[in-house]
């Protein structure tokens, strides 16, 4: 179906009617109360199976409610802007429109998945059995614009937490933070997130907030960690084992940890104090492992591995930046121990050394 542009009200309005949105999916995401109705019943199920640690009781009202509709891929009738590829990237994935007064369209160009959001509107609509992953990181894209619009910090982190401190874990691309996160999940830490945090700066120790986003991880990963172990298929598991370990390094084919299902339940949360940040800045192949603790303040060219640009997703809030300044970063980061590891990559010695930090 083609939809005619002219603001946000009017789109959403368009875009929903005649949608019969029954099924419900409740979400608790720390302080966040999220509702997700569903003009299917799979796609319900399929939601409340993913994000079953933060199922909850759909008595309180909402501090966001999304709307998902199955359909065939929208079609509008103004051009959309294209979203410049990534750096070292040439395929164009998405496309968008900025709506009066303060929403706006994000198009996936390959999927056909639309997504319509501004205010209290935000509408997932497409193919959405097809690209459940697409509708699911909606989801977490909503919780983390209303954490940035309380004035938290985007950082490309990891997250885990042991006893009561936290410990985030950042990178350059292809580092392995989330490797590592597992690394320490089989030493007993509890998960916080995968690849995106949202810091508080306002507190003496800054405080991190998590996405309910399962890991996704390498067969290497999967094999060099026992409690991955039924990440893999056997047959995965028999191809990737007797392959040579440069090849198995390169191989890009993501598995989902279910983190209840690998290291048992209430292993899963979305809030420590940051009480660490390691920072991986190591090569294969580049010697022993070496860690020093950095002072943000002189190591700035550090910080960029932790820092993340908010997106297409992000609309912000009265009196809020798009991406916050480099020395705000800083300023936040000083007030927890800055660990770098750089040298040559070994996660059992760095899991160790992390331990040794709690």
């Amino acid at each position: 179906m083609k939809f005619h542009i002219q603001d946000l009200s009017r789109l959403s309005t368009d875009m929903l009617q005649g949608a019969i949105l029954e099924h419900q999916v409740y979400l608790c995401f720390e302080d966040c109360r999220i509702n997700v109705h569903c003009s299917h019943k799979e796609l319900a199920d399929n939601l409340i199976y993913y994000f079953s640690p933060f199922l909850a009781a759909g008595s309180r009202i909402p501090d966001i409610n999304i709307q998902a509709i199955i359909c065939e891929p929208p079609e509008f009738d103004v051009p959309l802007q294209v979203k410049t590829p990534d750096p070292g990237k040439i395929k164009i994935k998405e496309e968008w429109l900025d709506l009066a007064p303060d929403g706006r369209l994000v198009h996936k160009r390959i999927t056909g998945m639309t997504f319509v959001f501004g205010g209290d509107l935000n509408i997932a609509a497409g193919p959405c059995l097809a690209n459940a992953n697409q509708v699911i990181n909606f989801i977490n894209n909503r919780f983390i614009a209303w954490k940035l619009n309380q004035g938290c910090l985007l950082g490309h982190a990891a997250g885990v937490e042991y006893k009561g401190k936290g410990m985030a874990i950042a990178g350059f691309s292809g580092m392995g933070k989330s490797t590592l996160a597992l690394h320490l999940m089989s030493h007993g830490t509890t998960f916080v997130s995968n690849d995106r945090l949202m810091v508080d700066p306002k507190e003496k120790i800054p405080s991190m907030y998590g996405v309910a986003k399962l890991p996704r991880i390498n067969p290497g990963t999967a094999l060099n960690n026992s409690d991955l172990a039924d990440v893999l298929s056997p047959e995965d598991k028999a191809r990737y084992k007797n392959m040579p370990i440069d090849e198995l390094w390169e191989v890009e084919n993501k598995y989902d940890v279910f983190i209840d299902e690998c290291f048992g339940t209430n292993r899963f949360v979305l809030n420590a104090p940051m009480d660490f940040l390691c920072l991986l800045n190591w090569q294969r192949d580049a010697g022993p492992m070496v860690t020093c603790s950095v002072d943000p303040a002189i190591r700035q060219e550090l910080i960029p591995a932790f820092m993340k640009s908010t997106g297409l997703f992000y609309i912000p809030g009265a009196g809020m930046l798009k991406d916050q300044p480099m020395e705000k970063y800083i300023e936040t980061l000083s007030r927890c121990r800055v660990v770098e590891f750089s040298g040559g990559v070994n996660f059992a010695e760095a899991a160790d050394i992390c331990m040794s930090l709690f």
